[in-house]
């Protein structure tokens, strides 16, 4: 038996090395040793929901792949994009933020605001999606891995075919059958480099109400944008007011599609015209759906430990005193398992992929002598 398992190993090894060997891959290596494969650094935003939209962490952040940011106009999206491209900059020193703009409405101040390094971003206008694709090839082609590289598009939603454009220079008001093809042939294309250099991009885009009675927000620009996005977000909002006066939005972000996050997981963020997003904001919601903070009486909250029962402020709190106090989060976080809780509650890894039970087990036979179409 030992020599049968010593041939058997041997054999294995020669088979994996001459395979690799073959290879015409320059990166085919067994996958223990590949360079593909393995922990992907993140760029953490200063916002903790944010990074749990990204990772499923509160101390996560912007991942490499290809985030799509959808929804109407007006909901937040480039914000939300130069937020992760800030946090991209100020991770490594050498990143270079690769803009772009078929839109012109995200001004030099923006940037300025989220503390981004203007003299590391190339902004490149576009004005087609054929224009685009050609561009971001080239330069995809030309980045290698370990180029400290953040893409942002802003946006693919508002990105015409060129055979628009030509059809409206030839005032022809045919349809324009092309760009639903050309679009998923963009994406097509730079997915596999933006995983395997390990380059994040966000791309921003629009939604549309499908046709019904319980009409949904459809992602725009066809089946290329779901089949080739690592995450999808679409952003809904909410007015914040003051009496009558509107003070800034609540903003939902919808996870439709992620690799890291669980899907149809909501995740709420505010941002106020004067004092810009809320850094803690969200983290309310989820703390008193998880028992880590209760309300006694309305209008009144009081942090707990779910663990012990133990309470850990001597006096009743507004929502006013918790939402934005930073000392009162790290408390909860140092005091309590509230970050184990919002990672199991949206976290993908917290859930194996196959169930499995020991008492259950059956065998081939069995599982086809006892198969029950109706279950």
């Amino acid at each position: 038996i030992q020599c049968f398992n010593f041939n058997y190993e041997v054999n294995m090894v020669s088979v994996l090395e001459k395979l690799t060997k073959n290879s015409t891959i320059k990166l085919t290596s067994i996958i223990t040793e590949s360079k593909v494969f393995g922990k992907k650094e993140m760029a953490p935003t200063p916002v903790p929901m944010i990074n749990v939209a990204l990772s499923g962490h509160i101390d996560g952040g912007l991942v490499p792949g290809m985030l799509m940011l959808a929804g109407p106009s007006k909901h937040f999206k480039s914000a939300f994009a130069l937020l992760m491209a800030a946090a991209y900059q100020k991770k490594y020193d050498d990143a270079v933020i690769l803009f772009y703009d078929s839109e012109f409405g995200t001004p030099q101040a923006y940037f300025e605001s989220f503390g981004i390094d203007m003299d590391r971003v190339i902004h490149t206008p576009v004005t087609d999606v054929e224009e685009l694709k050609f561009d971001i090839t080239s330069q995809l082609k030309n980045i290698e891995k370990g180029d400290r590289v953040c893409i942002v598009i802003d946006s693919v939603g508002n990105l015409a075919s060129k055979k628009e454009v030509e059809d409206a220079l030839n005032e022809k008001s045919v349809a324009d059958m092309s760009r639903a093809k050309q679009m998923k042939s963009l994406f097509r294309i730079i997915t596999p480099h933006l995983n395997l250099k390990d380059i994040p991009l966000v791309a921003i885009n629009h939604t549309y109400k499908e046709i019904g009675l319980y009409p949904k927000d459809i992602v725009s620009g066809g089946t290329g944008a779901y089949y080739s996005s690592d995450a999808i977000w679409i952003v809904g909002r909410q007015q914040e007011k003051d009496g009558k006066e509107i003070k800034g939005y609540h903003f939902v972000i919808n996870i439709e599609k992620s690799r890291h996050v669980r899907e149809k997981s909501k995740i709420p963020i505010t941002v106020t015209f004067e004092g810009g997003i809320s850094k803690w904001s969200g983290l309310l919601d989820v703390a008193v759906e998880g028992g880590y903070i209760t309300k006694p009486k309305l209008g009144w909250y009081e942090p707990v430990d779910p663990a012990t029962g133990e309470i850990l402020s001597d006096k009743l709190l507004r929502a006013k005193d918790i939402i934005d106090d930073k000392d009162f989060w790290l408390m909860m976080f140092e005091k309590t398992n509230l970050k184990d809780y919002i990672h199991n509650r949206y976290s993908m890894d917290a859930a194996g992929l196959i169930m499995h039970d020991d008492k259950d087990k059956v065998t081939v036979d069995d599982e086809v002598e006892e198969y029950d179409d109706s279950e």
